[in-house]
């Protein structure tokens, strides 16, 4: 019995890595800063979200994971072969285009969290950026890795903020399984910032890099069960750690009518009269963490799609001169992710950033839905198809997004 449980944890810990990474990037700097708005803006009432979307989330990216186990190809690379090159293009420009929005979001988080110790974003940008460049360039798959696990046990931060916060518990957990009150959905900013946490909860760009992520670590059909349980684990410690980020800002920010947050330092700085030093100082080393860790991934990401998708070599264990696309792309995102950020006007960079997670949640349902026709295909996964309750939860996911979306482009119309 002993044996048999040690093989089990031995071959999980092999295993980890991709479901757990790629669930805590969730909580990037866009996510930090969306969670953070939420709270501030409509208190405890958004938190009956985090549930379903846990199990939105657990969905997706366990579909992501199966079918690079069981087909050995990423994301893009399977849309560009099942769709044809036209369709992989178009989705990969617009991919590109919204990642790169995501990009300049994560320094915008550098910016911010370094700003409450005076360290001016002339200094703190140009660094990162270069730090984040050379732990990928001259890195190697396991090293970046290992770097990566350990930045996301740093989110155990907010958890400590949340607590430290001093929130209404009761009120808390009663926001969290009891849906709000009907008159939110007339008010335009609540549906904004809804799909902005449906779009840094379940990213499009995740679902690409975890399948690329799956087939580089070459896991195998056999050791799928760990694989899957790197997933669940993920993202239940990932929406964890956003449901805390909520009770925090809700506890400290929104009861004291503090609503606004123009820049990204102003919850950290609004928090500390409020909670304490230890909860300001947990705040601001938790975004400049994430934003450092997202700010290493979603290129790397962004770069591992496109290639895939167009047919170009990549790969972290690949030198320069093997994938020089690869790195080329991914060195382009983060230069000008950092200069837009030098450029931006400071009054602008939360608008910015939350707007970044809302294009994320419009693109969400084409990459759903792309995935559920894949999926379901018999010729491609055999008898590791989507069970009826997974096209169900993915399907009802998508066409709620699609519908919330709706909603939010007609409430901008001229008129509305």
């Amino acid at each position: 019995m002993f044996k048999r449980w040690r093989t089990r944890i031995l071959l999980f810990l092999a295993v980890l890595g991709p479901g757990f990474i790629t669930a805590n990037v969730d909580n990037d700097s866009g996510g930090i800063l969306t969670y953070s708005l939420a709270g501030a803006k409509h208190g405890y009432s958004l938190l009956w979200m985090i549930i379903p979307i846990t199990v939105a989330l657990i969905v997706v990216q366990e579909m992501c994971a199966r079918m690079g186990v069981v087909t050995g190809k990423g994301l893009s690379d399977m849309i560009r072969e099942e769709f044809g090159l036209r369709l992989t293009f178009i989705l990969m420009v617009v991919l590109v285009v919204v990642n790169y929005t995501n990009v300049v979001t994560e320094f915008i988080g550098i910016t911010g969290s370094l700003h409450l110790f005076h360290v001016t974003k002339f200094i703190s940008v140009p660094i990162s950026a270069a730090g984040v460049w050379l732990l990928i360039v001259k890195g190697n798959y396991k090293t970046t890795e290992k770097v990566f696990l350990v930045a996301s046990l740093v989110y155990i931060a907010y958890i400590f903020t949340g607590v430290l916060s001093q929130p209404s518990w009761h009120e808390a957990l009663l926001a969290t399984v009891n849906l709000p009150a009907r008159t939110v959905w007339s008010n335009k900013d609540y549906i904004y910032d809804a799909i902005g946490i449906v779009g840094t909860t379940i990213a499009p760009w995740m679902q690409f890099y975890l399948q690329s992520s799956i087939v580089e670590k070459g896991i195998r059909v056999k050791d799928y069960s760990a694989s899957r349980l790197d997933v669940i684990v993920g993202s239940f410690f990932t929406d964890i750690v956003a449901w805390f980020i909520i009770v925090a800002c809700a506890a400290t920010l929104y009861v004291h009518g503090m609503q606004d947050l123009a820049v990204p330092a102003d919850a950290a700085e609004a928090m500390r009269p409020l909670a304490s030093d230890y909860a300001f100082i947990l705040f601001s080393f938790g975004l400049f963490n994430a934003s450092v860790f997202a700010a290493s991934i979603l290129p790397l990401s962004t770069a591992y799609t496109v290639c895939e998708g167009l047919g170009f070599e990549s790969g972290v264990d690949k030198s320069f001169r093997e994938a020089p696309f690869f790195y080329w792309l991914y060195t382009l995102l983060i230069a000008g992710g950092a200069i837009t950020v030098l450029i931006l006007p400071d009054a602008q960079l939360v608008s910015y950033a939350i707007l970044s997670q809302v294009l994320n949640g419009v693109l969400l349902p084409v990459v759903i839905i792309l995935m559920l026709l894949l999926i379901n295909r018999h010729d491609l996964m055999g008898e590791h198809k989507n069970s009826r309750l997974w096209n169900v939860i993915a399907w009802t996911t998508s066409l709620i997004v699609i519908g919330m979306t709706g909603v939010m482009l007609w409430g901008i119309l001229p008129g509305h």
